[in-house]
């Protein structure tokens, strides 16, 4: 039986985990499946989270109440968001690696890399940081101090997320996994498409009401929020409360399964370098095909032709749509199962950390070895 393994976790605690039903924050619901996870197969961990916070792990929280419901924060974070969250943040990390030095821990798991690049070199325990953004622009800049941080190990989400960086100090590439259970399978869709996401003009949500528009055929969308200049310019105008188009609101994370079964089609028209895309796979659980755009991951998650249509232009899209009925709904489900549920994304992570400590160990052996002829000469 392999090593039961010591690990500190931390993600935000900007919200208490779980957050709340209808907060967009992927990373702490990745945060707290890992955790959960390794703790079921007997994995000491510690989870460092916000008071309040309920996970089926053991958890630290240091009396720190979520930043968002924390009232002494509350007058500065309309004005300096960042800094708040940022020294608030850091002093539960300081508490990692405080601990960590004392010798509690074997490995460190860290989301929020930005807050801990600087801390990890202080200890002999490893750090590893599992990336959710983008590497570009000041990031790549941030990431690549960790290059000389022999015990910082970076984890991918997708590979395409490694493009703009390939040369970083790469662990493995662990896809992000759903709970299958949260996401029924659907054999027997409506006639509608479904489009989900935060609103912004990445996410390509404007294009999808083209695409259906175009197509003549209903539109479902789900996320939020329904406010400001992109809703009220690119999608409010196309909404009708009984019209082709229709907004069913920022749904709760458990009725999403629902959502998404219900359609023939998932459009997601990105606009960006997604380095995931949870909504894809979500979808895809539920049986729904995806028709995406090829950007960030998406050629990883959707298999063209088996799972849905990976297409480059509008008019590709509403042709793919006239195709969808084509595709097994089951064949659909099955490759979630296959690739991308939480058992799998565990498995990912429990390999990815043994691996990173046989690694320390050796190079502390070759360290110890090499100290040794030194010494002798």
């Amino acid at each position: 039986m392999s090593k039961r393994l010591r690990i500190a976790m931390f993600c935000t605690n900007e919200w208490q985990t779980p957050p709340p039903q209808n907060t967009f924050y992927a990373p702490l619901w990745i945060a707290q499946a890992i955790a959960e996870g390794l703790h079921r197969r007997g994995h000491r961990i510690t989870y460092f989270g916000a008071r309040g916070s309920t996970l089926r792990a053991p958890l630290a929280h240091l009396n720190m109440p979520a930043i968002k419901t924390n009232r002494q924060l509350k007058p500065f974070l309309a004005r300096q968001n960042e800094t708040v969250v940022n020294f608030y943040e850091q002093l539960m990390i300081a508490e990692i690696y405080r601990r960590a030095n004392r010798g509690d821990f074997d490995l460190i798991h860290i989301h929020p890399y930005r807050r801990a690049i600087q801390f990890a070199p202080l200890t002999q325990t490893p750090t590893v940081i599992t990336l959710h953004d983008p590497i570009e622009d000041f990031r790549r800049y941030m990431l690549q101090q960790t290059v000389t941080q022999r015990n910082t190990h970076l984890i991918s989400i997708s590979n395409a997320q490694r493009k703009p960086a390939p040369r970083l100090n790469f662990a493995a590439t662990v896809y992000n996994g759903v709970r299958l259970a949260d996401y029924p399978f659907n054999p027997a869709p409506g006639n509608h498409l479904v489009a989900a996401g935060r609103f912004v003009p990445e996410k390509g949500i404007d294009v999808a009401v083209q695409v259906a528009a175009l197509a003549k055929t209903p539109l479902r969308l789900a996320g939020g929020q329904a406010e400001g200049h992109y809703w009220d310019a690119y999608i409010k105008p196309y909404v009708r409360p009984r019209g082709r188009t229709r907004y069913v609101g920022m749904l709760k994370s458990r009725e999403m399964g629902k959502f998404y079964g219900s359609g023939r089609a998932l459009l997601y028209p990105l606009r960006w370098e997604e380095p995931f895309g949870l909504v894809m796979v979500e979808a895809m659980a539920c049986g729904t095909p995806v028709i995406a755009f090829p950007h960030g991951s998406v050629r990883e998650l959707v298999k063209d032709g088996v799972t849905g249509f990976v297409v480059h232009t509008i008019p590709e899209m509403v042709r793919a749509i006239k195709k969808v009925g084509a595709i097994d709904r089951a064949a659909c489900r099955a490759w979630v199962e296959k690739k991308f549920s939480t058992e799998k994304m565990v498995d990912g992570y429990e390999n990815a950390f043994y691996d990173i400590l046989t690694q320390e160990r050796r190079s502390a052996k070759r360290k110890m070895q090499n100290a040794k002829q030194q010494r002798k000469k």
